[in-house]
């Protein structure tokens, strides 16, 4: 499924970190890597990354040694939507973004991975649930 999105899906409680990375990339590790999962996770990332690669999250709420990021030269970015909202900077910029997005997603040409189970706003605790359960495929919906 992810692979139509131009990612090699990794599901990191079946394979080792060594195994996945020797099948995909013969060892050499991922160019870019695409964590979702974040927190403790990030090590695996770095240690699923190439020299020189990129690692990008969505999830940094811990502490972490960034030793093994610093021995492979890795660049690290943090995505935060939050952050024209929590210091009140570049909302004008954050704005004219999502109305780009909002323009691409009217237009068809991007395509969203939704979780096949939709949820009720009164079963708010049940999508947070199926959320990390480690379940859910793609975004998990609330409809209001």
């Amino acid at each position: 499924m992810i692979e139509g999105f131009g990612a090699t899906a990794i599901d990191f409680r079946e394979e080792t970190i060594d195994d996945y990375v020797a099948r995909h990339t013969g060892g050499a590790g991922f160019d870019v890597v695409f964590d979702t999962v974040g927190g403790a996770n990030l090590t695996n990332s770095f240690a699923a990354a190439a020299l020189n690669a990129h690692v990008a999250t969505t999830v940094t709420l811990l502490e972490l040694d960034l030793a093994p990021a610093h021995l492979k030269g890795l660049s690290l970015h943090v995505v935060f939507m939050l952050i024209p909202m929590l210091h009140d900077v570049g909302r004008a910029e954050h704005g004219a973004i999502l109305a780009k997005l909002a323009h691409l997603v009217d237009a068809g040409s991007l395509k969203p991975l939704v979780d096949d189970q939709a949820f009720g706003l009164e079963d708010a605790g049940a999508a947070y649930a199926r959320l990390t359960s480690g379940q859910a495929i793609g975004k998990v919906v609330i409809d209001v």
